[in-house]
């Protein structure tokens, strides 16, 4: 993840955006990205995971996307703010909404039982990280070598 990566190379190379990165530690380790065209939560690297870039993967409703979406939004007008940290909405208590989502989209982040284990391969755009699509993220996928979701 060294260098930025043109997003029509990213495209032409089977890339796909993320929509929403939800938890990152040395990489991404939670979200909603596009998997074949189909946005989907994905999770990952825990103690069961065979490696780090290993991930949980499920459909994410057109519902569930949206809110993610508005979600996201709040956090981006907050990341390119002059606002301190006190005041950043992941906090809690400093935004209503983003608030109000955090408790929406709880039983959606939940990894199902029949979450499948997909590899993801992390590039990083050319533009800017805190932008409303999801920002820099991109992610190539392909199923685990792992036959059983044990979680």
């Amino acid at each position: 993840m060294a260098e930025p990566w043109d997003e029509q190379q990213l495209v032409a190379d089977g890339f796909e955006r993320a929509y929403a990165v939800l938890d990152w530690y040395d990489g991404p380790r939670q979200g909603v990205a596009v998997i074949n065209g189909v946005p989907h939560y994905f999770e990952g690297w825990d103690a069961n995971m065979a490696a780090r870039d290993e991930y949980f993967v499920w459909p994410a409703s057109e519902a569930a996307v949206a809110m993610e979406r508005e979600q996201r939004a709040i956090y981006v007008r907050y990341e390119v703010s002059e606002a301190g940290m006190d005041e950043h909405p992941a906090n809690g208590w400093v935004d209503a909404r983003y608030d109000e989502l955090d408790v929406l989209l709880a039983p959606h982040r939940q990894v199902p039982d029949d979450a499948r284990r997909y590899v993801g391969e992390v590039r990083l755009d050319d533009g800017v990280r805190y932008r409303p699509d999801g920002g820099d993220v991109w992610l190539r996928w392909r199923p685990s070598s792992e036959a059983s979701v044990d979680h």
